[in-house]
């Protein structure tokens, strides 16, 4: 169940975990260079690309929920170590358009990212189980 799609547009639950994943990798990296540079320009993440390139619907589910945890549990802590000036170092971050965002708002829209896709794995779900 957790790797069936819903349709050929729409990713499995897998798929969603481990794009969550890597979207708090991704933000973790992108922290800790906004942190030792002056506004980097951030590379897009290719999510797209990725549940085919890294076979997300063939991971191991147990496996990808740990990680899950432990890249959540990383990110917090980078956000929560950030000094008070920090909050506004920014970088040209590459979605929807390039434009430059604040640790701020980086932080915030990670944060909608996590929950949007929740709600998207528990749509796909209850789809898998024909509700």
């Amino acid at each position: 169940m957790l790797r069936r799609r819903p349709d050929e547009h729409t990713w499995s639950a897998l798929e969603y975990a481990c794009h969550v994943r890597d979207v708090f990798d991704t933000y973790g990296a992108r922290v800790a260079r906004i942190l030792a540079e002056d506004e980097p320009v951030l590379d897009s993440m290719d999510r797209d690309e990725r549940p085919v390139r890294d076979r997300y619907n063939e991971q191991d589910p147990a496996v990808v929920a740990g990680q899950v945890a432990d890249r959540a549990a990383a990110l917090a802590a980078a956000f929560e170590s950030l000094a008070p000036e920090a909050w506004e170092r920014t970088a040209i971050h590459p979605y929807p358009e390039p434009a430059p965002r604040s640790l701020a708002w980086m932080a915030r829209h990670v944060v909608h990212e996590g929950n949007h896709h929740l709600l998207d794995i528990g749509r796909v779900l209850r789809a898998a189980r024909g509700r």
